[in-house]
């Protein structure tokens, strides 16, 4: 973002934007495991509905019993209209338009008369803040999207040992029988997160990972743990649990930009964009939320 833009009425940021908001999406947003550990974001956008398209297919991997040897599978009368591997089964992959769901702008002023700083570090300052706004921005709707698309909910009674304990057993045996495939990970207040590191299992006797000098834990009962702020949560959950890189945020910048104005000696800082969160329907499956079973009550 180098240079003077004294004599252009406009100068386009979008590049250096999208950048920052990468950067600081992979350093601050709390839940971008599950989404893949980074923001897609594309600069210069302008469909204004569809955000980008997937190929999938719903269709099951079948796996044979063995392989059939009788004299008329694929050879004598079966010529032609029989496998010695059985049903032939066609893969075909469905295009998937993914849109966006929600919009994000920012409109700032920047008076050479009164900015009492240099004119381009005090842009570079400010894109670095709006960034870092919209990541928060981000990670709230990404909460909201987890909790809207959790297959199912687990209720935690009280942060009793016994029922934090009984909890992740649970939800170990759920994601087992799933037959979950990656990295389990929980992410979980901060009032559940001192319970798991002063829980009575987590000691060195057992090879516990868990630091109560430095309040750290990293891992419990197979679960990578993280501690989330309580903002990020919706009322009346503790937890969200997930295979990580299960979904996909995505952000499409449809102008960052300054423009002089005429209504001060200095320019308009401006900025919009779309975005929003996809899960395939079949991966919902692996995302469990804690609830509170005592505010249900």
């Amino acid at each position: 973002m180098a240079g003077e833009n004294n004599n252009q009425a406009v100068r386009s940021y979008q590049k250096q934007f999208k950048e920052l908001l990468q950067a600081v999406y992979q350093k601050q947003a709390y839940f971008s495991e599950f989404f893949g550990g980074g923001l897609e974001a594309l600069d210069g956008v302008t469909h204004n509905k569809t955000a980008f398209s997937i190929k999938t297919s719903d269709i099951p991997v079948v796996i044979g019993t063995e392989y059939n040897k009788d004299a008329n599978v694929g050879f004598g009368t079966g010529t032609g209209k029989s496998s010695r591997f059985g049903e032939r089964q066609e893969i075909i992959y469905t295009d998937t338009d993914v849109p966006y769901t929600w919009e994000w702008t920012y409109h700032e002023g920047i008076d050479r008369h009164t900015v009492n700083n240099d004119f381009q570090a005090t842009i570079a300052d400010r894109s670095e803040l709006q960034a870092q706004a919209k990541v928060q921005m981000f990670d709230n709707k990404g909460g909201l999207f987890i909790s809207q698309n959790a297959d199912q909910a687990m209720t935690l009674a009280d942060l009793s040992s016994d029922a934090v304990l009984k909890l992740f057993n649970d939800l170990n045996e759920a994601y087992t029988n799933m037959e979950a495939i990656g990295t389990k990970m929980a992410w979980v207040k901060p009032a559940l997160y001192n319970a798991i590191v002063d829980h009575p299992i987590t000691t060195t006797a057992k090879r516990s990972g868990a630091n109560v000098d430095t309040n750290n834990i990293l891992q419990f009962k197979d679960f990578a743990i993280k501690k989330v702020p309580e903002t990020k949560f919706q009322d009346g959950e503790y937890a969200y649990t997930s295979i990580v890189g299960v979904g996909k945020q995505f952000t499409g910048i449809n102008t960052a930009r300054t423009i002089e104005s005429e209504d001060f000696d200095g320019v308009a800082f401006q900025g919009a964009g779309k975005a929003g969160e996809f899960i395939l329907p079949a991966n919902k499956k692996a995302v469990i939320k804690v609830t509170d079973g005592a505010a249900g009550e």
